[in-house]
């Protein structure tokens, strides 16, 4: 068993609880929204993928919600196999969550208990 709920990992393992653009959501605050922008854009993978947040950007329901990053394909693969998370999928750990990992280690960590919890 893990310290988290499988409702609130998201598919690559990232805990929504924890993930400001979630919170900023939920509690439906600008001012977090805006903090969350500026720290993701000096964030090492925004520089590398060239991408600048807006805080109008920050609005997250949580990958498992309907309202969701429709183009994360990390989600749309969970999403297509029916899984709670990818600690369920018998390719675990694939190619796309090796290259996430890279820059989330801690994702890899919370998917690995939730898989060490399922066998």
């Amino acid at each position: 068993m893990t310290k988290h709920e499988p409702k609130h990992i998201a598919y690559c393992g990232l805990d929504c609880t924890e993930c400001p653009a979630y919170i900023a959501t939920q509690e439906n605050s600008d001012e977090k929204r805006r903090e969350t922008a500026a720290m993701w854009n000096k964030a090492e993978w925004s520089k590398k993928y060239n991408y600048e947040f807006k805080p109008e950007d920050i609005n997250c329901y949580g990958c498992l919600s309907e309202i969701a990053n429709p183009g994360c394909e990390i989600r749309l693969c969970g999403r297509g196999k029916g899984l709670l998370n990818c600690a369920y999928c018998k390719e675990y750990v694939c190619q796309k969550l090796d290259e996430y990992f890279r820059t989330a280690p801690g994702c890899k960590a919370t998917l690995d208990g939730i898989k060490q919890g399922i066998k």
